[in-house]
């Protein structure tokens, strides 16, 4: 099955969700990414413990640093799948792609 997404959307793979740091999403956003997102494991079944856990109170910090500096938080969200779920990825995708367009491109683009 051929999932159809946004092709704005830019996979970068990890072995874990909780390797995703704070720096990285933050990295993005000042890069000029007008919008970043993290899918994990379903919450309870991650195969390294915790690491989705983790990843949720990254993303959470990093919204709130986003919001504390002006831009809207809603630039970044984590996602919750099972690998199996291959349509539910590609709506979360249109999904985020949709509120990023509703949102504008990021401010940060045009400061360099």
């Amino acid at each position: 099955m051929r999932l159809e997404y946004p092709t704005n959307v830019k996979i970068i793979l990890v072995p874990c969700s909780g390797k995703v740091d704070v720096l990285h999403l933050m990295r993005a956003i000042q890069k000029g990414a007008d919008g970043v997102y993290v899918v994990g494991c379903l919450e309870g079944t991650c195969h390294y413990n915790e690491g989705n856990y983790r990843a949720r109170e990254r993303v959470e910090h990093v919204r709130t640093l986003m919001e504390e500096v002006g831009l809207e938080p809603e630039r970044v969200r984590m996602y919750n799948l099972s690998s199996g779920e291959g349509p539910t990825f590609a709506a979360y995708a249109k999904e985020m792609t949709e509120n990023i367009k509703e949102l504008g491109p990021n401010p940060l683009k045009d400061k360099g």
